[in-house]
């Protein structure tokens, strides 16, 4: 047994185990089963050019020297970026707990309620900070977030509006220099003219919609915005504002001002820099616009007896229902930054949050009135955190960067300086000595701090916040960790059982991989920094794009999407630019499966583009013919067609080859969806299947864990044509010489967590990789041979064989009373997460289980389901009150003094023998999802609102 192997680490089914499950199976090899599930034409020839394959060790080494080559200087950049202290409790009981960063988006709410507590707290820390009616559970970044409120401004337009087509939306130009980039490539696909200037200057006139402000403004001038609004609003022109969330605990909120939505980052709540990200953005907004808030919600409703239960509210916004209609393609959010984000605030109370922001306000005052004594003044007439001087920029630049200190430098003779809660005495003594010297003066350092506000009395907030209970009562480490440790014994993540969702491949996220990124020299990385202090990042960086550039057989990568949705639309974005070089303006057609992930027509409605729906066969292939004819049809106007391969029902389709080529004989482009890129990387790839551009889903393919719903990462890969239109960044150089414009904040956009995937790929080779990939389809074609006499599998391979996942159909069951519903909720009975349901098929249930499980746990999946379905069996449509119309069991029911039930409480609990060497117990019994939508509460409201 090679003992340093990674492959050995990470692939679950050990050497032994392959001839029992190729024999399950029914094939004499491993080669065979690929053979006969991937097409002979799109199989890659040769072994794919990686470097060599390091040990957990040498890796350990080289990331650890590598990060070394970053240099961490203080920073006062600013520019929605801050250093931050992150709890260590926070940091050792969360950020690195698989318990919390393994766990999937909580669809099945029963066993989440942990989770869906902590993004509460998140949702109603946003709700009081900013004055607003109701909050998400958060969005990728402040410029995307920023982008949505755009986006849900346009959609709320008065009906006379729309009638008229008022569409112009001003920007302020005090907006942060990343977010008008992003604003400038999300407005015009959706018919959306930007309108940049000073707030100062804005006349209301009725062809505009909306505005967005900066508050503070991008380089610290606080401005009071109430005037503004008011007029804003007597004119029907909705606002939203960008807000810092630190200054909202000491200015008052935009949402007392009249604002309609109010978005931000939570960074400076406990997260790392990480060179850009990942950081949970906010977005709250007044209730009458809850129907159209991008993201998800987490609303309070109650289960079968009637208890207080959590859950995901009002999933008809969500694309995969609305579809080209859709509004956002937001499937996603940031959950594990915003539950750290939220036990910050929890941690902290709001005592500790005054402390912390008058600390940074002050020490702002103090700095700035230091360097007045030096004869450079300070120009902001009102500031919070942020201060701008006028001084010879190159000059401070260059002793500065001596002293290992940033400040952002605005022009030749304006700098301006951002403080934050890592700031000491020591480190303002030091800032006041670069300055001395720049002026030839000597240096002093500070007595005491300036104590008085550095703003209008009026804009001092003077509305309480945080005043429910779980903000005031978990202020010693000891109760913070029991209180993280309760909410995480609610939640069932993969470090207690397999999560076989199809299409979202939850596999093992190594230890070595995570490690890197509490490392400071990783973590503490401003993602403005001068490129000659992040040449650790930029190697990591540039290696990681070459190794999926190999992977996909294409010439170039962004990493910006820190979405999978994100990378789709970019990925669109940059096909559209592509043929707008060209003239082709008029290619604006863009066919999609039926079959298709509900984010491919809301992101292709985004790019403005016009969707036609090509047919599904009834095998669940796409129709060629319908295709072909479609393609005909629209031959002048194609832009392009979106395609998931294999298909999204788990098949290689061989005809895929001959579909691309209809495409672009016909002047189009193919992008390829990678939400099941786990079944080609090292067999087959986008580039040899005919693709132009791809997106993969780092969190999946590449082992980035899902963290309870977030954080994710949807790079592309493009062809050699496509490589000019990558996205660019107004403040670093990447992306293409035409590129468009940036698709999120950071230029690589959440780069921290891209050191995962670059472990994941450096430790696997070429080999691993490969050998990933085929376990993953062993694994899936296991549990088909084993599942199959028990449950019908809709979609198969032409030779039978499913790709890496397969679909259980249960809408046969209807005839016993038994919905799918029932035996997702069943499953948590068993120990185990649902697989996907009613995707992409209603009333069927689609299983992955991924290639890091091993046989053990594959045959107790299969073990479960089969004992499942005898208990479907025995029940009958005339007798509803069954073991499977009441899952799932709480522990509170089984040690109830009452026992009503037709079935003993062993059946309820333990139904099978291991069970109950490892019990998951549901902390509540099944949620009421109409309840909760009928009686929207999305905060920690008052014990009696939920009466």
């Amino acid at each position: 047994m090679k003992t340093d192997s990674f492959a050995l680490r990470h692939l679950g089914p050990r050497e032994n185990d392959l001839p029992q499950m190729l024999e399950t199976i029914g094939v004499d090899s491993l080669e065979q089963l690929i053979d006969e599930t991937i097409p002979s034409d799109i199989r890659l020839k040769n072994t794919l050019e990686l470097e060599h394959i390091m040990t957990e060790y040498e890796y350990a080494n080289h990331i650890r020297l590598l990060g070394r080559t970053n240099k961490v200087y203080k920073s006062y950049i600013g520019l929605g970026y801050h250093p931050t202290i992150v709890p260590p409790a926070i940091q050792r009981n969360i950020f690195e707990n698989p318990g919390w960063y393994t766990a999937y988006t909580p669809y099945q709410a029963e066993i989440a309620q942990g989770r869906l507590e902590a993004i509460l707290n998140f949702q109603t820390m946003v709700i009081e900070l900013t004055g607003m009616e109701i909050a998400n559970a958060s969005l990728l970044d402040e410029s995307t977030a920023a982008a949505e409120a755009m986006a849900l401004l346009f959609d709320v337009r008065t009906r006379d509006q729309k009638k008229s087509n008022v569409c112009k939306f001003f920007v302020s130009e005090e907006i942060l220099p990343q977010t008008l980039s992003v604003l400038q490539t999300r407005s015009t696909p959706i018919g959306v003219e930007l309108v940049i200037g000073n707030h100062q200057e804005f006349d209301f006139s009725n062809e505009f919609f909306g505005a967005i402000l900066q508050y503070p403004g991008k380089y610290g001038q606080v401005y009071d915005y109430a005037d503004f609004i008011k007029k804003a609003n007597d004119n029907e022109i909705k606002v939203a504002v960008a807000a810092d969330i630190l200054s909202l605990v000491k200015l008052t909120p935009p949402g007392e001002m009249g604002a309609a939505v109010v978005v931000g980052t939570t960074q400076r709540f406990g997260i790392p820099m990480g060179y850009g990200g990942p950081h949970a953005a906010y977005f709250a907004t007044k209730e009458e616009y809850k129907r159209s808030m991008p993201g998800r919600i987490i609303g309070v409703s109650q289960d079968a007896d009637g208890n207080r239960a959590l859950r995901m509210a009002l999933q008809t916004r969500e694309q995969h229902i609305k579809r080209e209609k859709a509004t956002s393609n937001i499937c996603t959010a940031q959950v594990l930054l915003s539950v750290m984000a939220g036990m910050f605030a929890v941690y902290h109370g709001p005592k500790g949050l005054k402390y912390i922001a008058n600390k940074v306000h002050s020490t702002a005052a103090t700095l700035a009135e230091a360097l007045n004594k030096l004869g450079i003044y300070q120009t902001n007439t009102a500031f919070f955190d942020t201060i701008v001087v006028k001084a010879d920029a190159q000059k401070v630049k260059a002793i500065a960067e001596k002293n290992e200190v940033n400040f952002y430098y605005i022009d030749n003779e304006t700098i301006s300086i951002s403080i934050n809660e890592t700031i000491l005495a020591h480190d303002v003594n030091q800032v006041i000595a670069v300055f001395a010297e720049a002026v030839g003066k000597e240096a002093f350092e500070i007595e005491e701090y300036v104590n008085e506000n550095n703003y209008p009395d009026f804009l001092d907030r003077k509305t309480d916040f945080l005043t429910h209970e779980v903000f005031n009562k978990y202020h010693s480490e000891t109760s913070l960790m029991r209180y993280i440790k309760k909410l995480e014994r609610k939640d069932l993540s993969l470090n207690h059982s397999m999560i076989a969702l199809g299409s979202c491949t939850m596999k093992l996220n190594a230890a070595a991989e995570m490690l890197p990124l509490s490392m400071p020299y990783w973590n503490t990385i401003h993602p403005f920094a001068p490129l000659d202090q992040v040449k650790g990042y930029t190697k990591m960086l540039k290696k990681l794009e070459h190794q999926l550039n190999v992977i996909t057989g294409f010439a170039g990568t962004t990493l910006q999407p820190n979405s999978g949705a994100q990378g789709e639309y970019a990925g669109l974005m940059t096909i559209r630019a592509y043929h707008q070089s060209r003239g082709d303006n008029q290619r604006t057609v863009c066919l999609i499966p039926a079959s298709a992930h509900g984010t491919n027509p809301a992101s292709a409605a985004m790019a403005g583009m016009k969707i036609i729906v090509t047919k599904t066969m009834e095998n669940g292939n796409i129709d060629v013919e319908d295709v072909r004819e479609k393609a005909l049809q629209y031959k002048d106007e194609l832009s392009c067609l979106m395609v998931t391969y294999p298909s999204t029902h788990g098949v290689f389709e061989s005809a895929i080859r001959e579909i691309t080529q209809i495409i672009h004989d016909n002047g189009g482009l193919v992008y390829m969806d990678g939400a099941n890129m786990n079944a080609q990387v090292g067999l087959t790839n986008p580039a040899t299947i005919g693709a132009d551009v791809c997106h993969l889903n780092l969190h999946k393919t590449f082992a980035i864990p899902h963290g309870g719903g977030g954080p994710g990462v949807g790079p592309i890969c493009v062809n050699e044509k496509l490589v000019p239109f990558l996205p660019t960044n107004p403040l670093v150089q990447v992306g293409g010489e035409k590129g468009i414009t940036a698709i999120s904040g950071a230029p690589y956009g959440s780069a921290l967590v891209c050191l995962i995937s670059y472990g994941y790929i450096c430790m696997l080779g070429a080999e691993g990789i490969t050998n990933a990939t085929k376990y993953a389809i062993l694994n899936a074609n296991y549990m088909k041979a084993r599942l199959e006499e028990h449950y019908p599998i809709l979609y198969s391979g032409e030779k039978g064989r499913a790709a890496h996942e397969m679909i259980l159909d249960c809408r046969g069951f209807k005839a016993k009373g038994i919905e799918v519903s029932d035996i997702a909720k069943r499953l948590m009975d068993y120990g185990y997460h649902a697989p996907t349901v009613s995707f992409p098929v209603a009333g069927t249930l689609m299983i992955e289980p991924t290639e890091s499980e091993d046989l053990g746990e594959l045959d107790r999946f299969c073990d479960a389901m089969i004992s499942i379905r005898k208990e479907i069996d025995a029940s009958s449509v005339d007798e509803p009150n069954n073991v499977l119309k009441n899952a799932p069991h709480t522990l509170h029911m089984l040690t109830s003094d009452s026992w009503f039930l037709p079935y003993s409480r062993e059946k309820a609990a333990y139904p099978l023998e291991y069970v109950a060497e490892n019990k998951f117990w549901p902390s509540v019994r099944r949620v009421d999802e109409t309840y909760g939508d009928r009686n929207l509460i999305c905060s920690c409201a008052p014990i009696e609102a939920y009466m």
